[in-house]
């Protein structure tokens, strides 16, 4: 039976605002349409906004802090937290310019924005853990591991326990970091997790358990915090009695973003944080959860009123994205989902045209129709940078691009590797780490094994010998004595210079990554083939590095929030912008873009959803995941399902098969798109 949650108004109490009055508002929030104005100036108890899709979520939360200033509320005394650093940036930027508007509009005194605690939940973990860590027993230098980091500490762990045997099958590194940032992150002990998602490894459980102590201890030792770390070391500053008082009272208003995509620990830390329910504001979408995967849970929007009692809820509606006849697609669709907050979505746009049903034999014929209507699209006025093609899986795009390259259409795909996993750039971040905090065993490792004639476990040695010295100078002179393998030649002093400048002397962060790059370069030029265009990247890095006051802050921001490419480095915008390329991007890479025609291919049961969601919750977040693809389309929009799928030219495996339309296109649904057949 479906469980609809219905809209709530409760009246809400008197705040430490100037005025309790909701019915002014600034001059330029009359743009605000009803549903907007009543969240932006709602005063009172914990406040729940639940935007659809394309319904201006970033607008309200944006005049709602204004609002919250303009009404006295001191902007150092407000906490906005976000997903991105990029959505935090452009929301304090609107803020700004919300300000600035009205002082000029109305004659009110400036207000400084830039006091606001602004960022993610991570990076704001950060700041207040460089404030209050030590009181916890962290160290004041800790250092951050990324993903790639995280799992090769793993799997040094995995190789030194003998648990690496091709004999014993034991999960990989990569699965091994999954199971214990979801352990972490959910809260969940590692027994149920792996019964409930990793069963093929149940026979693993207990070397599984030693390895993640192991982790846990190597960490600690090495003065370093992976991702999942930051959120539980907040959380345990909060059940501090005597750190609590001082963060709680930091701040009378806390402003959510995204609050679908939040975890356990996360519910637990905003728990904390307002003990009286007062002061706290959160926008989402429940029909847009869709990262389970990283253990967020679409429990804790559903379950907001009851977790935060005299909750008020507002519903917003109006889209301003996408057209009517596309909105009556979409709204068909979430409408299957078991549990929700009810929404009907609308739109005043007059354009208007029929979303498209592909029926087609293959993948090879919804490809031919893809690329034609692109095309054509292109001939009409709409150039490639507002098409895109939206998949389940990074794989699903393999005929279409190679097609894409035959027809000389360019395109950018999203979904893949990010700029900071590459390889060259997370040697040069590690000599850096490394002079940051001697004691990161993760960044030692990777520094000292690139000299040519040492390993892993020499590395390993070296790094354990300057921290097991008295001091640092020590462990410096007794590194001087070593005398290294012919292989490694004088590489080794040079080294050594460079270490002792990067730790001892004072120097500009810009000048830090010349030295370092000075000394990698040869080392790039010997294990890299197409050096060049990796070297372009790293010089980058000193363009970038002009934006941190000093080295701590760009590797903590760099690990927090890294860019995704090199289109987002300077001096590549210029170029990149000029370009009109088609976008390919998988579903998750999509969510919170928009194009104005969109493509979602492979909408076939086995694909969407995938195989893979075998459970009614999995299958819920496959539903949300088709809506937020969807959702994507401002006004064209193209359903693609081939009734077979062949991955091979020799041979037929698995994937290979009929396959029913998506088991979310049902007859309502249908009843609102154009069907039409690729022969």
């Amino acid at each position: 039976m479906k469980k609809i949650i219905k809209k709530s108004v409760v009246k809400t109490s008197k705040t430490t605002l100037k005025s309790s009055k909701i019915s002014k508002l600034p001059q330029q929030s009359e743009t605000l349409n009803k549903e907007q104005q009543k969240a932006v100036s709602h005063s009172g108890g914990p406040l729940l906004i639940i935007a659809g899709a394309g319904t201006g979520k970033t607008k309200t939360l944006v005049h709602r802090v204004a609002w919250l200033i303009e009404h006295g509320m001191e902007p150092s005394r407000i906490l906005l937290l976000t997903f991105t650093r990029r959505a935090a940036f452009e929301m304090l930027h609107r803020v700004d310019e919300v300000l600035r508007q009205q002082q000029i509009t109305q004659k009110s005194s400036f207000h400084n924005y830039h006091a606001i605690w602004g960022g993610t939940f991570h990076a704001v973990a950060t700041r207040l853990l460089r404030m209050y860590g030590t009181t916890i027993g962290l160290p004041q230098n800790f250092t951050i591991l990324d993903r790639g980091d995280s799992e090769n500490l793993i799997g040094t762990i995995r190789t030194e326990s003998g648990l690496d045997k091709a004999t014993l099958k034991f999960p990989k590194k990569g699965t091994c970091m999954t199971v214990y940032s979801l352990h972490i992150n959910s809260r969940e002990p590692v027994e149920c997790l792996v019964a409930k998602r990793f069963p093929w490894i149940k026979s693993h459980l207990t070397n599984l358990e030693q390895l993640f102590q192991t982790y846990e201890k190597r960490k600690l030792n090495a003065a370093t915090l992976d991702y999942d770390d930051l959120l539980l070391y907040w959380l345990k500053l909060l059940e501090n009695k005597e750190i609590a008082p001082k963060i709680i009272n930091r701040f009378d208003h806390i402003l959510v973003d995204e609050y679908q995509d939040t975890n356990i620990v996360q519910s637990d830390i905003l728990r904390l944080l307002c003990p009286t329910n007062k002061g706290l504001t959160v926008v989402g979408d429940d029909a847009q959860s869709i990262y389970s995967f990283r253990a967020a849970t679409i429990r804790n929007i559903l379950d907001f009123p009851k977790q935060f009692p005299k909750t008020t809820v507002v519903t917003l509606e109006q889209n301003y994205r996408s057209t009517p006849t596309i909105l009556k697609t979409t709204n068909q669709v979430i409408d299957i989902a078991k549990e929700r907050y009810t929404k009907n979505l609308r739109s005043d746009k007059k354009q208007d045209v029929q979303p498209v049903l592909l029926r087609c034999y293959n993948d090879e014929e919804q490809v031919h129709f893809v690329v034609r209507e692109i095309l054509r699209l292109k001939q009409l006025g709409i150039p490639f940078q507002n098409q895109a093609v939206l998949f389940r899986a990074s794989h699903h795009s393999l005929l279409l691009e190679t097609e894409l390259v035959r027809k000389k259409i360019p395109f950018h795909k999203h979904g893949g590797l990010k700029f900071i996993e590459s390889a060259h750039i997370k040697d040069l971040i590690a000599f850096l780490r490394f002079a940051e905090n001697q004691r990161d065993e993760t960044a030692a490792i990777r520094s000292l094994s690139l000299l040519p004639g040492i390993g892993t476990k020499k590395a390993l040695t070296l790094a354990q010998d300057l921290v097991a010295a008295e001091n640092f100078d020590q462990g410096l002179a007794k590194w001087k004595k070593w005398k290294p393998p012919k292989s490694t030649g004088n590489i080794w002093t040079k080294f050594l210079n460079l270490f002792e400048q990067l730790t001892k002397e004072s120097l500009p962060l810009e000048k830090q990554i010349d030295l370092t790059l000075k000394f990698y370069t040869p080392i790039l030029e010997e294990k890299y083939d197409e050096y060049k265009n990796r070297l372009a990247d790293l010089e980058q890095l000193q363009e970038i590095a002009l934006k941190f006051k000093d080295r701590t802050e760009m590797l903590t921001d760099f690990t927090l929030d890294p860019p995704a490419s090199t289109n987002e480095l300077p001096n590549r915008n210029a170029k990149k912008n000029n370009d009109d390329y088609l976008t390919l991007s998988t579903i998750h890479s999509a969510k919170g873009l928009e194009w104005n025609s969109v493509f979602v291919i492979h909408a076939s049961d086995g694909f969407i959803p995938s195989d893979k969601a075998t459970d009614t919750e999995g299958i819920e977040e496959e539903l949300r995941l088709f809506y937020v693809a969807l959702t994507r389309a401002q006004q064209h929009l193209y359903i693609c399902s081939p009734k077979y799928f062949f991955t091979s030219f020799n041979s037929w495996n698995n994937d290979d098969g009929y396959r029913d339309i998506s088991r979310f296109i049902n007859t309502k649904v249908k009843k609102t798109l154009q069907e039409i057949n690729a022969r």
